[in-house]
Order: C-alpha cells, then sequence, then structure tokens
C-alpha cells in the first residue's frame, strides 16, 4: 500500500501534487530481517548533553532572576544599578567582614541617612527578568541590621517602562544573619522585566544572597528549575544527562575548572566562579557570565532522576583546557583529583552512614542515585591525558568495578590525536570512548557507515557531542536549519545499526538564550519567556521516542547498487510488536520505498508514520517554533506488502505491526 505524507509546510504540501509515477521514478527497497536481531538497543542510547554555555544555567536552566545575588562578580555591583536622590548623603557599597558565609565573603552595605528617601537597588537579570500576568514570585534575601534602621525593605517588580507590576515589603531586621523571605504577584507580563529594592526608614543594614524565584518551577521545587525548559528536556525521553559540560569541567585553568564539592550544600555555601566562556569568544562576550552553581550536581541527579535518565557526570582529570592554557597538576599530585571521584560515587551511591552518602542524606535524598558511569577528563587528548586516565581507571576499576568509566578521543573524528588515543586506549581496555564530531552536513551523511567497521570486541563507544555545523565550526553564523537536521538524522541511523558499538549519543550544545549565546549551533532556544526546539531537537526526539529493544539487519537496495543519500536502520519493538523503521531521504526527489520484511508479515493493523520534512533552509525560531515539527498520521492495514512514498528531504518513522513466531 503506498503511503504519501501529508506535510506541514508549503514546501511540503507541493509534494502532494507530485505523481506516484514521478515517485516510481526512483525506487528502493528496504529489506529487514526481523528474525535475526542483531544485539538489544542500548537503554542509554539517545541521551542529553548539558554545559552552562550560552547562559544555559543561570540564567536560564536555574530559575533565579537575580543576577549577581551575592555581590561576587569580579565587579561586585554589576547586574545591580543604585538610585540616589538628589542630596542623598547615603552610602552603598561591598563589604566582606564577618560575611553570611566564607565562600561567598562579599555582601552589600547600605547606610541610608534621615534625608535619604528614595534611595534603590535596581538589579538587571539575565538580559531582563520575564514575569508573567498573574504569576506568583518569591523574593528572600539574607539581612543583618547593624544600626537603626531602615525600618523596612520595599520590593518591587518593574516592567519595561519602569512601571511597578508588583510590590511586597519586609520588615524585621535583627543583628544577626537571618533569611527574609515575601511573595508577589506580577499584575501584567514582562519579557525584560527588572528587580526594585526601596530603603525605608534611617540606618545601616547588610544584605546577601538577594534572589527572585518564579513559585512554579519545574516539580514546584522552590528554588528550583525553570519548568518550560525541563519540560523541553522530558519530552525527548532521554536515556542519560551528561552534567556538567564540556569544557566547563576543565576550565581555562585549573583553579577555574569544575568542582563538584564547591555545587553542594545550601545554595549560600556554594562558591561562585567566573564561568569560562565569558570571555572566550571575541565575537560574544559576556563580561557577566558567572556560574553561581545554585544548579549543582545535586540538582543534576534530582534531574536525572526525574526524568527517568542515567546520571553521567564527568570529572576533571588535572588538565585544564588545552585550548586555552592546558594546565597540568603533576602526576605525584593527581590523588585529591582521583579522591574527588572516589568522593562523588560515594555520594550518589553511598549510604548514609558514609561521609558523602550523609551529605547527600542531608540535602534530602537518603536513597541512592544509582550511578553507574563516570567519565574522566572531557575532550582531552595526547599523552598526558592517556597517563592521568591510567592513573584514574587503575583506582576506580578496582575500588568500584560496577561503574563504566568514559575516556576521551579527543576533539576531532580522527587525525593525529585521534590516531594517538585510540589503540592506547584500546590496549587499557577502556569502557566506552567519547568521540566528537562538530563538522559540515555533507561529514554527517558521508560518515553514515562509519561504524560498520570498528571492531565489535574492542571498547564502545560515546557518540558524546555533534552537531552539524552549516558554515564552520566555532562560526557565529551557523545555523539550526533542516539542512542540518537532516544530515544527522542520516547519521544517527548509522549509529543505530551499529548498536553494538554505539552504546551512548547526545547533541551538544543543549540550551541557548536568544539574547546572551556564545556558540551555535544549539538543540534548544529560548529567551525569558518562551522556547523552543530546534529542527535538530525534533530529529533527537523522533529517534529517541521510537527506540525500540532490538537492533534489526536493514539493508536498502536501488535498482543498480545502493540507493544514494537515502539511509535508514530498524529495530523491534518487543512490547507493540511493530518494527520501527528510521528512513531519511537526503535527495530532493521523493522515494518510493517498498518494505520487504523477512521473517515477520505486517499484522494487518494500522500502524504509524511521523514525518520531518521541509526546505533545507528552514529553520524555527520564537515566533515559529514549529516551522519544521514532527506531523503523525495513521499507517492503515497492509497486506503482505509495505510501501511508503519518502518525501524530498525528510525523516520518515514508520511502525509497522507485525506478526512473529506464532503471535
Amino acid at each position: 500500500m503506498k503511503i504519501i505524507a501529508r506535510a506541514l509546510s508549503a514546501a511540503g504540501l507541493a509534494l502532494l501534487s507530485l505523481s506516484l509515477g514521478a515517485a516510481n521514478e526512483l525506487p528502493c527497497r528496504l529489506e529487514v530481517d526481523v528474525h535475526r536481531p542483531i544485539a538489544r538497543v542500548s537503554p542509554v542510547m539517545w541521551g542529553i548533553f548539558f554545559e552552562d554555555i550560552n547562559f544555559g544555567a543561570d540564567g536560564g536552566l536555574y530559575a533565579e532572576l537575580v543576577k549577581n545575588r551575592s555581590f561576587e562578580f569580579n565587579q561586585p555591583l554589576m547586574g545591580w544599578q543604585t538610585v540616589r536622590p538628589p542630596g542623598s548623603t547615603a552610602m552603598i557599597g561591598v563589604s566582606s567582614r564577618d560575611p553570611l558565609h566564607p565562600n561567598n565573603p562579599q555582601y552589600l552595605d547600605v547606610t541610608v541617612g534621615p534625608a535619604d528617601h528614595g534611595v534603590a537597588l535596581l538589579n538587571e537579570g539575565f538580559r531582563g527578568m520575564g514575569l508573567r500576568q498573574g504569576e506568583s514570585y518569591v523574593f528572600s534575601v539574607f539581612a543583618r541590621q547593624v544600626s537603626g534602621g531602615p525600618t523596612a525593605l520595599k520590593v518591587e517588580l518593574l516592567d519595561e517602562q519602569g512601571q511597578v507590576i508588583g510590590q511586597t515589603r519586609l520588615k524585621g531586621f535583627q543583628p544577626a544573619w537571618l533569611r527574609h523571605t515575601a511573595a508577589l504577584t506580577a499584575r501584567t507580563t514582562a519579557a525584560r522585566g527588572k528587580l526594585r529594592l526601596l530603603f525605608e526608614g534611617q540606618g545601616r543594614v547588610h544584605l546577601d544572597m538577594v534572589s527572585l524565584f518564579p513559585r512554579q518551577t519545574w516539580k514546584n521545587r522552590p528554588g528550583g528549575l525553570r519548568a518550560d525548559l525541563v519540560q523541553m528536556l522530558a519530552e525527548l525521553k532521554p536515556g542519560f544527562i551528561r552534567f556538567p559540560g564540556g569544557c566547563i569541567v576543565e576550565g581555562f585553568n585549573l583553579e577555574n575548572r569544575y568542582q563538584w564539592k564547591n555545587t553542594i550544600g545550601r545554595p549560600e555555601e556554594r562558591k561562585l566562579i567566573i564561568n569560562r566562556w565569558n570571555m572566550e569568544f571575541k565575537h560574544r562576550p559576556t563580561p557577566d557570565y558567572y556560574q553561581s552553581f545554585g544548579l549543582g550536581f545535586y540538582e543534576y541527579f534530582l534531574l536525572c532522576e526525574d526524568l527517568g535518565a542515567e546520571p553521567l557526570p564527568i570529572l576533571n582529570c588535572g588538565m585544564a583546557c588545552q585550548f586555552n592554557t592546558g594546565e597540568l597538576v603533576p602526576l605525584e599530585q593527581l590523588d585529591p583529583f582521583i579522591q574527588d571521584a572516589l568522593d562523588l560515587i560515594e555520594f550518589a551511591n553511598g549510604p548514609t552512614n558514609t561521609v558523602w552518602g550523609a551529605r547527600r542524606a542531608a540535602m534530602g535524598h537518603p536513597r541512592p542515585f544509582h550511578l553507574k558511569f563516570l567519565g574522566i577528563g572531557n575532550e582531552q587528548w595526547g599523552p598526558q591525558y592517556l597517563e592521568r586516565y591510567e592513573r584514574f581507571a587503575r583506582v576506580l576499576q578496582q575500588r568500584h568495578p560496577e561503574i563504566r568509566l568514559i575516556s576521551s578521543a579527543g576533539p576531532d573524528p580522527d587525525g593525529p590525536k585521534f590516531d594517538l588515543l585510540w589503540p592506547r586506549l584500546r590496549q587499557l581496555r577502556a569502557d566506552i570512548v567519547d568521540e566528537h564530531y562538530y563538522r559540515p552536513p555533507q561529514w554527517f551523511l558521508d560518515n553514515t557507515h562509519r561504524y560498520d567497521r570498528y571492531d565489535r570486541n574492542g571498547p564502545r563507544v560515546f557518540a558524546g557531542e555533534y552537531a552539524a555545523q552549516s558554515v564552520r565550526t566555532v562560526s557565529p553564523d551557523n545555523r539550526n536549519n533542516w539542512e542540518c537536521a537532516l544530515a544527522e538524522a542520516a547519521f544517527m541511523t548509522g549509529l543505530e545499526r551499529n548498536g553494538q558499538v554505539v552504546r551512548m549519543s547526545s547533541y551538544a550544545p543543549l540550551f541557548a538564550h536568544e539574547d546572551a549565546w556564545q556558540w551555535r549551533p544549539n538543540l534548544i532556544w529560548f529567551d525569558n519567556l518562551r522556547v523552543y526546539g530546534t529542527p535538530n531537537y525534533y530529529v533527537q526526539q523522533a529517534f529517541a521516542r521510537h527506540r525500540g529493544d532490538l537492533i534489526l539487519p536493514a539493508r536498502l537496495q536501488g535498482e543498480v547498487g545502493q540507493p544514494e543519500r537515502v539511509y535508514a536502520s530498524a529495530t523491534f519493538d518487543e512490547a507493540a510488536l511493530e518494527v520501527i523503521i528510521k528512513l531519511v531521504n537526503a535527495t530532493a526527489t521523493p522515494r518510493m520505498i517498498t518494505l520487504q520484511l523477512n521473517g515477520a508479515t505486517p499484522a494487518g493493523r494500522a500502524g504509524r508514520a511521523l514525518i520531518l520534512t521541509g526546505a533545507l533552509t528552514e529553520e524555527n525560531s520564537l515566533t515559529h517554533p514549529t516551522r519544521i515539527a514532527p506531523l503523525t498520521q495513521p499507517l492503515p492495514p497492509t497486506g503482505p506488502a509495505v510501501a511508503h512514498v519518502a518525501p524530498a528531504y525528510s525523516l520518515s518513522v514508520l511502525r509497522v505491526p507485525v506478526k512473529t513466531g506464532g503471535k
């Protein structure tokens, strides 16, 4: 039976005017051996890579609306504006004597005199604050009364014009540091709102950890994550989440590296550092980009648990980013780094009577997080990496053989760095090797058979970072267009077909703020109020949500040899008794695909077809979030043969109900 996809776009609708005769001029046959599965599909085959780049954490996934809430930026009042009336003698500065916590030594010191009515502070947020009409917000601050007043602190939400759209008041400051909270509701919506603090009365007061959160966070956790962004992740149905990066792990020097122990405990105990993407690219300078670690390792583990995804933390291996300083810890000083790995495993999995298991329990999670994977270094290369990885592996494999270790194959999918690492990692019997690919779309099309030739008995592969680059790697002009997404889909059919070798994969980077990005392309874009998935997002979603359980042999044949620029993979869903076909047509012509299912017959009941198609230059945006998005339609009950017309430039996911054996 011929199944012609309806389409969402004008380009897709034009396909309907094509005759079947035109489609039949380019026939293909896809032969699937349902009775000869190759292997089980890895449950962590399709996952998520997260890094705090493009304001992905502070200003993004972490729902805090106040920038520089602890006054710890290199410029302590960055993000804040002081307002003094004419003739005011008010003094507003930053002090560090007897702080709230040693990890956050600086705080705001305010003295208001009798003639200082109207003294205020404004916080600009992360490119503004997204405030929604009718929603409740929780303001909090640590305050300490030094002398006299102020008698109260008036808290106001402002819109883009400076109009008050919500307010509350705090009173009762004491000589000791105390946390004060109050709720306020936005009367109207503002995409670039601000927070204003007005001091009433006179006297001297200290303030720290000035905070504003929406009450409606993910799972309504106080001080939690932005719900709409997490929902986008949930809809990917990820098998794992890799965190915290990325080059964030390495830092531009070792002092700036990610240290997980600084990211747990109460928010005021977490030690802020500058974000390494603050100054990385001259084309996108972001001097206000820091890491507060409000989103830390505990929150990452919780997010994995919420989404049913395996946690995959990556730890520094004693090497700073080799694209920056390349600073190294001497081998004889590597033990504290290895101990950090052991302590992390205890934090994640240890019983509550252990040191780090008790820390996890004290944060509210006595149950273990069941950590199974751990990455040693990010995108490192050279003999310096190999000797450090070997020391980590020797200890961890002895102490925790249940943990699968991820090792690095460097920043490129080929070349001298890659060729040095792989043979030695094979000799070391590495568990999983992380390969990265930031290449043009054509590279992805040309490499769909890359893993056909890999050793089935060697280390497994983690396709840990990949994204087609429409212009060139690191170009600010790269686009998340359909050409890139389609090329990635073709490459992913090769990952799926070779599931005995490739056990995990993830697109990178994940998030980007429309007004504060450093790198593109990215999977999900957002502003202060809205979010949308790119065409690449919907490709990832299509593969992850239609994963299947068994990998099936799938062979495409044209009339003469293999069909050019048509790609396919197949799996079997044991519960649904459905063959799942991923089919990519990267040509400008519709292709008639005849399915031959060996060892099974169509069950005679309706299946489903999911189609993604469009012009190669098309993109999604905040104003047109679903220009490229999946269309799902029923597959009518079929007879002994199944045929599908794959639209030009399309990804088709076909779910064909079948009978196998006596079922």
